[in-house]
């Protein structure tokens, strides 16, 4: 069975090594709100719309206070093949063991095509800026996500 976070939880924390080669620690960013995104996989359709769609937006989230940050089980070097692909601008997150993943609830089983796989659960988590989840959501859908979570947060 999946752990499912819900608000008011702290948020687990996390260094991962990012699509740069750095690493990001997820406590460094304590007192900013952070938008966290779990995605299966770097240059897919669903994901590159997803992530084109948080880039578009950015600038919005931004400026009501939020930070983005992508995780996937991606290697560092295909997050920055998808950063240059796409002109994404903010970080990604590689994590190849899905420890970050489970931790968070968004690595399970979930139907794809029909057949049941061990895999990335779609879902996105706001954190606040004590380091509390705000909001959970898991099996969102990539396409329209953006504005969805735009507007459960007030933000449309």
């Amino acid at each position: 069975m999946n752990v499912r976070l819900e608000p008011g939880e702290a948020a687990p924390d996390f260094t991962l090594a990012t699509d740069t080669g750095d690493t990001l620690t997820l406590s460094s960013l304590q007192g900013r709100k952070v938008i966290l995104y779990a995605y299966p996989r770097a240059m897919t359709p669903g994901c590159t719309k997803e992530a084109c769609d948080f880039r578009d937006s950015l600038a919005s989230l931004q400026a009501a206070g939020y930070a983005v940050l992508g995780i996937s089980p991606d290697e560092p070097a295909a997050l920055a093949k998808f950063v240059e692909n796409d002109g994404l601008t903010f970080p990604l997150l590689s994590d190849p063991e899905h420890k970050v993943l489970e931790e968070y609830g968004a690595w399970g089983e979930k139907k794809n095509y029909g057949r049941t796989i061990q895999g990335v659960i779609r879902s996105t988590f706001v954190i606040d800026e004590s380091g509390a989840i705000e909001l959970a959501q898991y099996n969102v859908k990539a396409t329209g996500h953006v504005a969805r979570l735009k507007k459960a947060l007030g933000l449309d």
